[in-house]
């Protein structure tokens, strides 16, 4: 027996089976299938499995990634560090370019021309956490195959293959999916795919908009959550009439109490940007071209525009691995706390995945770029180790607005834990604020506005802590600072 089977030998019979490990075997250029014990079957189906070979003259991969996002990013750079990229893996994507860190379109990406905004290769992945620039070239020194431009249209579960737009079949060991969302749209017959009328997921949908915006004189951007704050703040940069419509009360209503976003729309405002609240769309009209000329309200009113950004959500893009096992209550698909779905050897992360969030005891499904990242990591090292410890993701969120230059004043908040409970809110916002959500006497959520470092450091620490907190004695804290260490403190007596 060779040296390479015989560690693999070993190998197998050192590693407990598990769902979803991989075995390689360099040796053999077909699909040699075993059968998993009936207890790692899926309830659905009995799925098939086998081993392949890294060299791809036939449809065969051992470890396939479908997606080409900020999870599908991460992945890569866990499979690298495990030494299992290299001739192993193979990337799908239905974009032109190598996975980047999205939240920069919203951004610096759309930041004016004169005010250095971000460009590729300048966000590829990993570098919004700090790791290495991985341009297509680094897929190619680290032998990662990518298929740009070729989405996954069919899966067939029981002969593990894929088939991509173009017609390729792609045989796979294990399957990652990381599809992530795709932007909720108007509907054709209100105007939703008029000219002018942008969506934002992607660098095309950036550059898009960017060209209208050189040319805009009015612009209405539709939604008050993440991406028409981010949008808005980029507009008027542009020194642009600027406009936020949306249904609720306030802006991120999700999240901001009301009390916490009449400061952020007050400082839009001081910015030079109007707000509709409260409002719903009848349709969206256009001139004798077929380009947008403004927005008709259900009540009557009309606001004209000649660029429009809807930004009201995104849905998990799951097609077509619906067959896999779909969550009905959060969307996305059903994974376990190593990110296994219900058939061996697939698994789902990022946007797509509907998880359990261990320490609320519930079934999440997160857009985020923090839980993209992480939930890429722990599967994968799930799927390459013996380690069976389960997800326990701490939920994260943040935003940055009017950072280009000439800027007034960045704005950068984070947010971490839960926001359930009563609200303490500190600070008057010039030049920070925070706001604590405690529920039955523990700190439950705390949001940071402006913070040092040192203080947002201090945050998913108090969130994951959740100690008891005294409601009226932080109602008295007289500073940001103050509420901060009153916190902290409450961590170190429970610790004690």
């Amino acid at each position: 027996m060779s040296s390479v089977r015989k560690l693999m030998a070993s190998i197998a019979n050192s590693l407990p089976l598990k769902h979803g490990i991989s075995l390689w075997c360099p040796q053999h250029a077909s699909l040699n299938r075993t059968r998993l014990p009936s207890s790692f079957r899926s309830s659905a189906s009995a799925r098939r499995y086998g081993v392949v070979s890294c060299a791809f003259a036939n449809e065969n991969r051992e470890f396939v990634i479908v997606g080409g996002g900020n999870a599908a990013g991460y992945a890569a750079r866990t499979f690298v560090e495990h030494g299992m990229a290299d001739g192993k893996l193979c990337i799908v994507s239905k974009e032109a370019f190598a996975p980047y860190e999205r939240p920069a379109l919203t951004k610096a990406y759309l930041f004016p021309l004169d005010k250095k905004p971000a460009r590729l290769p300048g966000f590829h992945t990993c570098v919004g956490s700090g790791g290495e620039r991985q341009t297509p070239d680094w897929y190619k020194e680290k032998g990662i195959e990518m298929l740009y431009e070729d989405p996954v249209t069919g899966i067939d579960i029981e002969k593990q293959t894929l088939t991509t737009n173009s017609g390729k079949l792609l045989k796979y060991g294990s399957l990652i999916i990381a599809t992530g969302c795709t932007a909720s749209r108007l509907p054709d017959k209100i105007g939703g795919n008029l000219p002018g009328v942008h969506y934002i997921r992607d660098v095309a949908d950036a550059d898009s908009l960017i060209s209208s915006l050189e040319k805009a004189r009015k612009v209405v951007v539709v939604g008050g959550g993440y991406i028409g704050m981010e949008v808005a703040a980029a507009a008027a940069g542009w020194k642009l009439d600027t406009t936020i419509i949306f249904p609720e009360n306030h802006l991120l209503q999700r999240l901001f109490t009301p009390s916490l976003a009449r400061r952020y729309e007050e400082f839009y405002q001081e910015n030079g940007v109007k707000f509709v609240k409260g409002a719903s769309i009848k349709n969206i009209e256009a001139g004798s071209d077929g380009h947008v000329t403004a927005v008709k309200l259900e009540n009557g009113s009309t606001i004209e525009a000649d660029t429009i950004i809807i930004g009201i959500g995104a849905k998990p893009a799951v097609s077509p691995f619906e067959r896999v096992g779909m969550n009905t209550t959060v969307g996305g698909i059903q994974v376990d706390g190593q990110f296994r779905t219900s058939v061996p050897g697939i698994f789902a992360i990022g946007d797509v995945a509907a998880f359990p969030l261990k320490m609320y005891n519930r079934i999440a499904r997160v857009e985020h770029v923090d839980h993209a990242r992480r939930s890429a990591q722990h599967c994968i090292n799930a799927l390459l180790t013996a380690k069976t410890h389960l997800y326990d993701y701490l939920p994260y969120f943040y935003s940055r607005v009017f950072e280009y230059e000439g800027s007034p004043r960045k704005i950068w908040w984070q947010f971490f834990g839960d926001n359930v409970g009563e609200t303490v809110e500190i600070g008057n916002f010039d030049p920070k604020i925070a706001t604590f959500w405690i529920d039955s006497g523990k700190l439950k959520g705390v949001l940071l506005e402006s913070g040092s470092p040192e203080e947002f450091q201090l945050l998913p620490k108090l969130a994951r802590s959740q100690p008891h907190v005294a409601i009226a004695k932080l109602q008295k804290a007289s500073s940001v600072e103050e509420a901060l260490e009153l916190a902290h403190a409450s961590v170190q007596a429970g610790a004690v």
